[in-house]
């Protein structure tokens, strides 16, 4: 959704909700502090550690799927609804705005967007902004969880020689290649996986048209299924909203990603040698 049809449904009333998802990886403390500072006017702040992952384990990765009675209790308390429409941004190329907008998806709810262009494009327009936190009505939210958007770890491992299945990479080619890798204490690859780096995605800041996604993908359409991962299970749900743009449906998200891959041993490893 674009900055300006956004702004257009800041006054339609209370079925509408900005999700301000802003975080930094670096910062965990950032974000929060960014939306006390100012945030869209009546925005309800989603912190991706507090609200959209949940505890870490030994398995599963660093940014596992939030407890569902957790994070349904979070969205009532922020007053949205099973028809509530929902806005969500970001400052870091939607990559928060998009995990957000893929657990709502996962929870059935289909009317979720994200801003394209995220805070900075709004602050640009001069559209207003709020320091006030106001309280919510309670929401009643319905949800249907869709267990098809999921890959799990032994799924992977199983499809990796699957001719109808694709695994997509999220990572910058240099983790992918295993040639650095600053956060994981293994570095590589899932075998057979093919890297699609997630911020390719945008040009300036803004998601490119469906028409160049469709494109940028074309080489994707003789696979049945296709399964996206990254180092954690965020910036690759990016691709995934954007392989549906591009028509793409079977589409799963391996939610542990590259930190539950290499928790197990018997996991194989690939990388790309330095010729």
């Amino acid at each position: 959704m674009s900055v300006h049809d956004a702004k257009n449904y800041l006054n339609k009333g209370q079925k509408i909700l900005f999700a301000d998802c802003r975080f930094s990886l670096q910062d965990p403390q950032e974000g929060e502090r960014l939306f006390n500072e100012e945030h869209v006017p009546g925005a309800v702040y989603f912190d991706l550690e507090k609200d959209l992952s949940g505890k870490v384990e030994d398995t599963g990765g660093r940014h596992p799927l939030p407890s569902i009675d957790i994070f349904v209790k979070k969205i009532e308390e922020a007053g949205i609804h099973k028809d509530t429409t929902i806005i969500a941004y970001d400052d870091q190329l939607s990559a928060m705005a998009s995990r957000f907008l893929w657990l709502m998806k996962y929870l059935g709810h289909q009317r979720v967007y994200i801003m394209d262009g995220g805070f900075k494009a709004w602050k640009q327009n001069q559209y207003p902004v709020s320091n006030s936190v106001e309280q919510s009505e309670l929401g009643e939210f319905q949800y249907d969880i869709h267990n098809e958007l999921i890959a799990t770890q032994k799924e992977v491992a199983e499809k990796i020689e699957d001719s109808n299945v694709a695994i997509l990479d999220s990572r910058a080619f240099e983790r992918y290649a295993g040639w650095n890798e600053p956060i994981d204490e293994r570095a590589g690859h899932i075998p057979s996986a093919q890297n699609y780096f997630w911020k390719n995605l945008f040009e300036d800041g803004f998601w490119k048209s469906s028409d160049v996604l469709k494109n940028y993908f074309s080489n994707l359409a003789k696979y049945k299924e296709i399964i996206v991962y990254c180092g954690s299970g965020v910036t690759a749900t990016p691709n995934v909203i954007a392989l549906w743009q591009a028509g793409f449906q079977n589409v799963k998200l391996y939610v542990g990603s590259w930190s539950d891959w290499i928790t197990n041993p018997d996991n194989e490893i690939r990388s790309v040698s330095k010729s």
